[in-house]
């Protein structure tokens, strides 16, 4: 599982977003689409969703910052890969892993305590000594644990959010948890 839209709409939001958010909130970036990585920039993006789907319809800084990743992600996807690499939300893993409850913000002391104590309960007894270790690598603590979450959904995942639905390259749009 990874941390990366995959199945991309030609226009609007994805429904698994939509209904990822409605789960965990804003933690869920809207507005991934086919044509993201085409524009110059995040302002001439927005002007043209605003104009095409409707004020309000553009594109988070969050989401502009991925959006070569995501062309990466999306040059590299297949349908047949997709039977093997899925894409997952880490927030909405570990709201699947506390009983579908929303945890402390990731970002407090409390909410990193709650997310690594549900992968500890899932056999990741070493994210503690982990996190000491990245330091110097370039690898955030956010992004370790949240790394820890999709290998949890990628070994135990059989639930999604999605409308059955996939993009023109015939990329399923879903999210695992």
């Amino acid at each position: 599982m990874i941390d990366m839209p995959i199945g991309l709409d030609l226009s609007g939001y994805r429904a698994c977003d939509l209904r990822a958010r409605e789960l965990i909130g804003p933690a869920v970036f809207l507005g991934a689409r086919r044509d993201l990585w085409t524009f110059p920039d995040m302002a001439a993006a927005n002007r043209h969703y605003w104009k095409h789907e409707g004020k309000g319809r553009g594109v988070s800084a969050q989401l502009w910052n991925i959006r070569d990743k995501m062309r990466e992600v999306d040059e590299a996807m297949t349908p047949a890969r997709q039977a093997t690499i899925g894409e997952a939300h880490p927030e909405l893993i570990f709201w699947n892993l506390a009983g579908r409850v929303r945890l402390e913000p990731k970002t407090s002391p409390r909410g990193r305590e709650q997310r690594i104590a549900l992968l500890r309960e899932r056999g990741f007894t070493e994210v503690e000594r982990w996190l000491k270790l990245r330091h110097g690598t370039g690898i955030g603590r956010d992004d370790l644990i949240d790394a820890c979450a999709c290998a949890v959904a990628a070994r135990d995942s059989v639930q999604s959010v999605g409308d059955g639905r996939t993009d023109p390259r015939g990329l399923r749009m879903e999210i695992n948890f």
